[in-house]
Formats: C-alpha cells, structure tokens, sequence
C-alpha cells in the first residue's frame, strides 16, 4: 500500500516494470484513424469489437475491409441486431492473427504488461466510467461494459495507451487506477474481467491472399444469412418497442436505438465497404449500394425515433423501414447471384 493509501500494483513474476508496447512509437497524439472511422462516414463509429480491430489492422498496415464478410450474417435477434464480431477464426484465416481468451488469474494489468511484454495484444472488458475518450457519453457519469486493446501499459507511472471505439487513446493516473480497480480491497483480487489476447505472425501474408480469403469467407457468411429478412422481423414490432421506451426514462432511447438502428446501419455501411474492396471491378456495386441504403435508412429513422419519443406519436414508425427491407432483399438476391 502506498502512503497516500492507494494500492498500487504487484510486480508481475519475473518481469521488469519498464514501459512495454506492442506497437512501438505509436503516439495518440498524432495517431490517425482509419478511413472507415472518417467522420464523413454515417457511422463514425460502430460497435467497441469491431472498431478496435480496425485500428490494429490500421497500425499493421493491414486492409481492414477484408474481415468484414460476417457482417451478412447479422440478424434481429427480438430485443436488438445482432452485435457483430469478426469471428477469430476470419482473423487467422486471413491475417494469420491467432486471438483467444487469456486466462486472469491475477492483477489484470500484471497479466496485461506480461503479454505485451511477449509482444501480445491483450483485448480487455473494461469500465466506460474511467475512460476520458468516452467524456460526455460515459465518463465519470455511468459505469458500462466496453472491450479495448491496450498496446503500451507504464505501471509505475501509471499510464495506459489504448484502442477504443474509433482512435487510439491515454489515460493516466486516478483513471488508471479506477481501471484497473487499485483502490484499497482488503487485499482480496477485484473482479476479474474477460481477456483476450492476439498474437502476431512473423510476416503477413500478400494481397493476393487475402483477396482469395476473403471471397472464400464471403460464400461461407452468405450461406449463413438469415433465413428471414432480419429488418423486416424488426420493422414489424419497431413501433410498439419505441412506444415502450418512451414510457422509460430519456437516457433509455439512447441505449434502445445503440442496439437496433445504429448497429444494423453501422453493420451495413461496413458491408458495402467490404463489397466495394472485394469487387474492384465493380460487379457487386450493386449489392453495396443496397447495404448501403440499409444504412442511410437507419440513420434517417434514427432521427424519427427522437421525434416520436419525444412527441409520444408513432404511427410514422409503421412504414419507415419499408426501404430497408426490400433493399436487404435486394443485396442477397445480388449477392447469391454473383458470389460464386
């Protein structure tokens, strides 16, 4: 215990406490996002999963659009869209990058400064409330699940590098602790969150590979779509399930419409990405171009939804998602056809 009575981290065994980073020379600073986290995007930003692994293929120089053949395969799951995840096996199809769970036993970031003193990537469930990237939304006003990726830990002094949701950040101090749950417990181990942990291949493989991937990715994803149109499923029951947010507190819509529009626009701006990547020649622009009416369409009903909350009217609902679902109609049938 320190003398100012925080409790300050063990020394994991046999490592060094010195500055550890999987990517050297990374500086949030100056770091840049990828192009898919362009602000002129709809969907900045997507889901916490997802968007950290795009910014680790960013700093490894590696395309991040051709992982995203899975987001075919979302569907309405009754209370939300699915919350997409690249699947680990696309990751090591692909990328040669073998990401799965890491056992904690121990202090979290003794185990985290352990790994990436390996030269591991460790993916860790961590609290919103001490993360000072999520200001205005979560930070220091509410405690929520989220996953990062931490490429540079410093435990004396306590900072901490990271990727979250669309950029690469830091924190430090009083946050750093809050994180990983330093203040005095008796002794007793905090609670130990979800890790996983990637590692890295020696080299990357070639274009050429993982365009063969992707397409064979592509046809297995394909096969696995819903049987059902999962927009068509929601828009029958959307109206009613926004009748009974507005009966909830105002902080709910936010939650509501997290799980629903902005998943299933996020997934399917990312999907049309992924087709304009995998079909240069243009021969699936047109199956992009329904994803990504999908995705403008859960944008626009996004605002709708405000409205009719706010206003307590929600006839308008009814017919708002009519676009989307014939345009999922519309990208399958092109895609059975063409994908091969």
């Amino acid at each position: 215990m320190s003398q100012n009575g925080r409790r300050t981290s063990a020394k994991p065994s046999g490592v060094e406490i010195v500055t550890q980073s999987v990517f050297p020379g990374l500086d949030p600073a100056t770091y840049r996002p990828h192009a898919l986290h362009a602000q002129e995007r709809m969907w900045p930003e997507t889901n916490c999963y997802v968007d950290l692994w795009i910014e680790v293929l960013n700093a490894l120089g590696l395309p991040p659009e051709a992982m995203l053949g899975f987001t075919l395969t979302q569907d309405f799951e009754g209370d939300q869209f699915t919350f997409f995840k690249v699947p680990l096996e696309d990751l090591e199809a692909l990328y040669g990058i073998r990401c799965t769970e890491l056992a904690i036993y121990d202090r979290v970031e003794c185990h985290v400064a352990e790994q990436i003193r390996r030269g591991r990537l460790c993916l860790v469930e961590m609290d919103s409330f001490y993360m000072p990237d999520t200001r205005g939304v979560a930070y220091r006003l509410e405690h929520g699940k989220t996953t990062v990726a931490i490429n540079r830990i410093d435990l004396e002094n306590r900072t901490l590098d990271y990727y979250h949701n669309a950029g690469f950040f830091r924190l430090e101090g009083e946050d750093f602790d809050g994180l990983f749950q330093l203040g005095d417990a008796g002794g007793a181990l905090p609670f130990l969150p979800y890790t996983e942990f990637a590692k890295f291949p020696r080299s990357y493989p070639a274009q050429v590979h993982l365009f063969r991937e992707a397409r064979r990715l592509v046809r297995f994803h394909l096969e696995r779509r819903p049987q059902d149109n999962p927009v068509a499923a929601f828009a029958r029951v959307f109206p009613s399930q926004v009748e009974a947010v507005a009966e909830r507190p105002f902080g709910f819509f936010h939650k509501y419409a997290f799980n629903t529009l902005r998943q299933l626009g996020a997934n399917f701006e990312l999907a049309a990405s992924h087709l304009d990547w995998l079909a240069p020649d243009g021969t699936l622009t047109e199956a992009a171009m329904a994803a990504r009416h999908i995705s403008e369409v859960a944008k626009s009903v996004q605002f709708q939804l405000a409205r009719a909350v706010a206003r307590k009217r929600f006839d308008p609902l009814t017919t708002a998602l009519a676009p989307a679902v014939q345009s999922w109609e519309d990208m399958m049938r092109v895609l059975v056809d063409r994908i091969d």
